[in-house]
């Protein structure tokens, strides 16, 4: 039995995933990095074993009813772990957050901002003190009463509603309105109440327009149906529902993504008349500090909100003081050109996390263990150095800090390395090496080995020469002022520069409409679907091929099943005691719901009847277990499936599961299954390919693979244009854009553009100095 004071985190028999077995030792108290191809099982061991088990022991602490508000990862499967102190995890997963989430929400600076107004702010004469609450424009007491606090109202004009107004109201002239039955039924209450529904749309009265379109009244009249002489003609009681009232109640009520988007298309949308788009009541937008609105500063740059004077108040001298120094960290952290009303859906996936990790400095926790997911992830060079400070800093505190990452700056500063692997999936799952950095160099399975002490600088590569050029701008937006970019056709073009200075703004410009542009494909890192239903079987096609593959068996004809049975989305093949889900949610008196494997079909998700149809000695449920590389040599003679899968291969992505849940996917899993299944297609004609940080979450093996894959479409004749701060891929481009020379208000512009060798010798650019280590 260990002490209680052991010095390491001691991991036995973990086989979460696809570990195998595996016993670890890790020390307490260091900077540890986990690294390993992707696939390989760190994030299995890490998050999935390690932080998943210290979870578990704190909820056996914590009341039942209190452990069903909090989203538990559930139990590892690994035999003991001993010497673990509590766990704070810190990942890339981003929750759905909702346009009300804020930088200010997600970093509680906004609760320091409110205090501030509070309390020192300066009020208009006679008028009274108001609560924080009130400086918030997610209370009622804050809320503007126009548009709830949102800052944008939604409306519906006749433009929109209805977009040719030659046709009649039969003839579908209020396109708002919906299809089927349910249009034909307002359309003869409208009828029944006396309205020329023949007559073209732009003929009627104004005011008969006007009532159609936007009353708030709701009519009940006795209709009579005129439908074929053949069918019983029923009177029935219609409500009539204006197509403004339709719009706004299905926008705001509908649960499908469907009709909620149908809906969106007729809908205008503004800044709020009565707060100018500030969300805040007037009584609250009366207060000032140092001449400016709560939403004035909340719109600043964090940066030059922490140096907004305090005035000779000595509350808002604390208040201000505390403001400053909860700002500092975020700052320290590259996100200074951040402001506290940015929206929180429109930051990417490491802003998110980095923000949290800058409050997490601030909560003087110690003897707690950190799991972070690739911190480093959409970080310039810059920045990186910033974040080993940080880390550091946790760690001086009394913190463990574990560290998944592949970022070789990052895996140089830590003071052990836990190497995963060989390969990814089923060729991964062992611990390669668990010790001090420079010991890793003698093992020779190590796929990070290569990489990390090899510092010779790749071979020089003939650089292509453009077809054209395609120019954008001049752009102003966001924080680019009238800037204007020539990118190469025909060539490979990186953009670069510290985050926030403009690159993801300036790469949105390049759309289908320019001259030279024949067809473009966006491949950006959104889920792939946000249910377990979508998987990387149904996104790419293949399921498609494998189902009408399964139906076209002996057994399958003999039934006489189509493809549709072998669908897990729908009735008939699927099993229904769980819908073709897989697992049936526990709901249990007082205590969390759980999810259980589906007792009828054992989580195969298929009834016994669609299971008995084989194919090669497999059901459709084993089919969907196997991996992309397993199930590459299972289909190898089925052109179809072959192209699917060897597209999947080539990005590197053979060790996923066919039927691994989308919900299930990093951010870079799912952008490279988008490049995959683009991939896959024939393709015509020139294609403009726009890439946000493809390499984000690969290991540099990885990188490899999927340059390659890249290099190949250029030289089929396509141009791609990525956004990235890998250095050796930067390094192996064409062209190179990069702006700056900050982020923010402090950036914005194109500080150097030209070949690698040129933008390394740049004098401004934040991104020269780290281009040309990697090109000496």
């Amino acid at each position: 039995m260990h002490s209680p004071h052991d010095p390491y985190v001691r991991v036995r028999g973990a086989r979460e995933h696809n570990l195998k077995g595996v016993d670890v030792d890790i020390p307490r108290d260091v900077l540890a990095v986990f690294t390993g191809v992707s696939g390989s099982g760190k994030s299995s061991l890490a998050f999935g074993t390690i932080y998943a088990e210290a979870q578990r022991r704190y909820f056996e602490s914590v009341a039942p009813y209190a452990r069903r508000l909090i989203h538990q990862v559930g139990a590892p499967e690994v035999g003991e772990i001993s010497g673990l102190p509590p766990a704070v995890s810190l990942q890339q997963r981003r929750s759905a957050p909702t346009s009300r989430s804020s930088v200010g929400t997600v970093t509680n600076l906004s609760n320091s901002l409110r205090m501030l107004f509070s309390r020192a702010g300066r009020y208009p004469p006679g008028a009274e003190r108001l609560d924080s609450d009130a400086f918030s424009p997610n209370t009622a007491a804050g809320a503007c009463p126009g548009c709830h606090g949102l800052g944008r109202v939604h409306e519906t004009t006749e433009e929109s509603l209805v977009p040719d107004p030659s046709l009649s109201v039969r003839e579908g002239a209020v396109a708002a309105w919906p299809g089927a039955w349910q249009g034909k039924n307002l359309r003869d209450i409208l009828d029944t109440l006396g309205y020329d529904v023949d007559r073209p749309w732009r003929e009627l009265p104004a005011e008969q327009r006007e009532w159609i379109l936007f009353t708030d009244e709701q009519p009940v009249v006795t209709v009579h149906p005129v439908r074929d002489a053949d069918r019983i003609q029923r009177p029935y009681q219609g409500t009539y529902m204006s197509a403004r009232r339709y719009v706004l109640k299905t926008f705001s009520d509908t649960k499908s993504a469907t009709l909620r988007a149908k809906a969106e298309r007729f809908l205008t949308s503004r800044p709020c008349p009565a707060c100018g788009g500030s969300r805040l009541r007037p009584e609250a937008l009366a207060v000032t500090f140092g001449g400016r609105t709560i939403a004035e500063l909340a719109a600043l740059p964090l940066s030059d909100l922490a140096a907004v004077p305090a005035g000779t108040s000595r509350t808002a001298g604390v208040l201000m003081a505390d403001l400053g120094s909860r700002i500092a960290p975020v700052v320290e952290l590259g996100l200074g050109y951040l402001s506290l009303d940015r929206a929180t859906p429109t930051l990417s996936a490491g802003e998110l996390q980095r923000l949290r990790l800058a409050t997490q400095l601030r909560s003087g926790l110690f003897g707690v263990v950190y799991v972070l997911d690739e911190p480093s992830a959409g970080l310039h060079p810059a920045d990186t150095e910033a974040l080993l400070t940080v880390l550091d800093r946790l760690k001086a505190a009394g913190n463990s800090v574990f560290v998944v990452e592949h970022h070789l700056d990052v895996v140089r500063g830590a003071d052990w390395l836990v190497d995963v692997g060989p390969g990814a999936g089923e060729h991964g799952g062992r611990v390669l090496y668990s010790g001090p950095p420079a010991e890793l160099a003698s093992v020779q399975e190590s796929a990070t080995a290569a990489f990390l002490f090899d510092e010779a600088p790749g071979p020089a590569r003939e650089i292509r020469e453009p077809r054209g050029w395609l120019k954008v701008g001049p752009v102003t937006r966001h924080n680019l002022r009238a800037v204007t970019a020539e990118f190469p056709v025909g060539a490979f073009t990186a953009v670069t520069g510290v985050s926030g200075s403009g690159k993801s703004t300036l790469i949105g410009e390049l759309t289908e409409e320019l001259a030279g542009v024949d067809r473009l494909v966006r491949v950006d890192q959104k889920p792939i679907g946000r249910t377990p239903r979508s998987n990387l079987a149904t996104y790419t096609g293949l399921f498609d091929v494998v189902r009408k593959v399964f139906a076209g068996t002996g057994e399958a004809r003999a039934r006489g099943y189509g493809p549709g049975r072998f669908s897990f989305n729908v009735p008939g093949g699927r099993c229904e005691a769980c819908q073709g889900e897989g697992f049936v949610v526990v709901e249990l008196l007082f205590l969390p719901s759980t999810y259980a494997p589906c007792p009828d079909c054992g989580g195969a998700r298929y009834n016994p009847e669609t299971l008995r149809v084989t194919y090669r000695g497999r059901d459709i449920a084993e089919v969907l277990d196997l991996t992309v590389e397993a199930a590459a040599e299972f289909f190898a003679d089925i052109p179809a499936a072959a192209r699917s899968l060897g597209a999947l291969l080539d990005v590197g992505l053979g060790y996923l599961r066919l039927g691994q849940p989308a919900t299930e996917l990093s951010g870079g899993e799912a952008q490279r299954i988008k490049l995959a299944s683009e991939l896959q297609r024939g393709r015509r004609g020139h294609t403009l390919y726009l890439l946000d940080e493809p390499t984000t979450g690969l290991h540099p093996a990885d990188v490899e693979v999927l340059m390659d894959r890249l290099d190949g479409l250029v030289d089929a004749g396509h141009t791609v244009v990525v956004v990235e701060h890998d250095m050796t891929v930067v390094a192996g481009a064409d062209w190179v854009i990069d702006l700056g020379p900050g982020g923010g208000g402090r950036g914005g512009r194109i500080v150097a553009a030209g070949p690698p060798q040129r933008v390394a010798r740049a004098a401004d650019s934040a991104t020269a100095p780290y281009l040309a280590r990697v090109m000496s």
